[in-house]
């Protein structure tokens, strides 16, 4: 009796033991299974990601390649149109010097015309008759040298049209030039102007492969994200600087930044940098077409055609000029002093250098749609160091 006593309370306690060794073995078990449910899904994902990868990027890089292509013929057109522009002015200098040339030659063969009708009129005789019949040594003596005047003259009318003459068949020769570059770079500008609107297709082509495909757009939309997060750094930097700059200015006793100042009490009053419809808003902006994809816009995209003039909506100083900043495209930023600035993306045409000051209004470059998804447009950033404002309400 006493050692059922002793063995019962040690029997339960070796089977509670075992059975909590059972449990715990399962709720190990389960837990492995489902690390091992995770590892896969994360395996499968990273899978389908990669085999993705190749089509984002090359919808991606098709539109970076034809934005490149793009922008070096627009810039060829550019070159095109400033010869062109040069050589019509040539053109027309050459065509009055050659008319001024052709008068004063016609003048100079008529003076000559007809002092050689007159020599061959009166001929040797005349000039021998008009020396004899002179009454003192004396006058002889004096049209003596009125004939050797005459000559001389004579001599000179002779010079001049000739090279007068010269002169004409140089300019002639120049203006057969100037014509023959005017016909090549009119031939030029056709054929970059066919380019142009090939390059046009193609990047149509591929802005709508990437709205139409949700891999893609995707993508894009990541691509965006990188690009506003790299911006985000690059006015961090040209705050620093600009904060470094001012306390230099301070310590060596000079005044601030001319536009230092202003731009803070302009809120609301500032005029806008293009006149369009505005199609994208401050804030998230999901797409009709993949509601789940959400892209924050860090601005306002105003629609405008290509080469509509992009005006500085304040003064200040431009601190920053990309011809290729990705899905920003060319863009251009501008320092206002006091930790402000505005920033001027999918540009075709960049007007300004760095360190260039601009006034109010000043025009900046011209509208396009380098990196845009959205067609021809403007977009337009109001920063405070490197956050990002809503433009609608600095604009009046």
């Amino acid at each position: 009796m006493r050692a059922s006593r002793v063995l019962g309370p040690a029997l339960a306690l070796l089977l509670a033991g075992a059975a909590a060794g059972w449990a715990q073995t399962d709720e190990e078990a389960a837990r492995r299974r489902e690390l091992e449910e995770v590892q896969r899904r994360a395996r499968e994902n990273r899978e389908a990601a990669q085999r993705l990868k190749p089509q984002e990027t090359q919808a991606i890089g098709q539109l970076r390649r034809s934005e490149r292509q793009l922008s070096l013929t627009r810039r060829r057109l550019r070159d095109l149109t400033k010869r062109q522009r040069n050589l019509d002015l040539q053109l027309e200098v050459t065509r009055l010097d050659l008319q001024r040339n052709m008068q004063s030659l016609y003048a100079q063969r008529g003076r000559l015309s007809h002092r050689l009708r007159e020599i061959y009129k009166f001929g040797p005789a005349r000039e021998l008759e008009f020396l004899l019949s002179t009454n003192s040594f004396a006058q002889l003596l004096t049209r003596w040298d009125f004939l050797i005047m005459l000559a001389e003259q004579d001599r000179q009318i002779l010079n001049s049209v000739r090279d007068r003459k010269e002169t004409v068949e140089t300019l002639e020769r120049r203006l057969e030039g100037h014509l023959d570059q005017v016909e090549r770079t009119t031939r030029q500008t056709s054929s970059e102007n066919k380019r142009l609107a090939s390059q046009r297709q193609e990047r149509a082509t591929a802005v709508r492969e990437i709205q139409t495909q949700r891999q893609a757009y995707e993508s894009a939309a990541n691509e965006l994200e990188r690009t506003a997060r790299s911006i985000q750094q690059v006015l961090a930097r040209l705050e620093r600087r600009r904060r470094e700059e001012a306390e230099a200015r301070k310590s060596q006793g000079k005044p601030p930044a001319p536009y230092t100042g202003d731009f803070a009490r302009a809120e609301g009053a500032l005029e806008w940098p293009a006149r369009g419809e505005v199609v994208g808003r401050f804030g998230p902006e999901r797409n009709p077409r993949f509601p789940k994809v959400e892209i924050l816009n860090n601005g306002i995209d105003i629609e405008v055609p290509i080469g509509t003039p992009v005006r500085s909506v304040a003064k200040g100083k431009v601190d920053y000029v990309s011809g290729d900043y990705g899905t920003y495209g060319q863009m251009v930023i501008i320092n206002h002093g006091d930790s402000y600035y505005t920033l001027y993306a999918h540009l075709a045409d960049i007007g300004v250098a760095v360190g260039q000051e601009v006034a109010a209004g000043a025009t900046i470059g011209a509208s396009g749609d380098t990196g845009s998804l959205k067609g021809p447009i403007l977009h337009f950033e109001v920063r405070r160091g490197a956050t990002a404002l809503d433009p609608e309400r600095w604009l009046r």
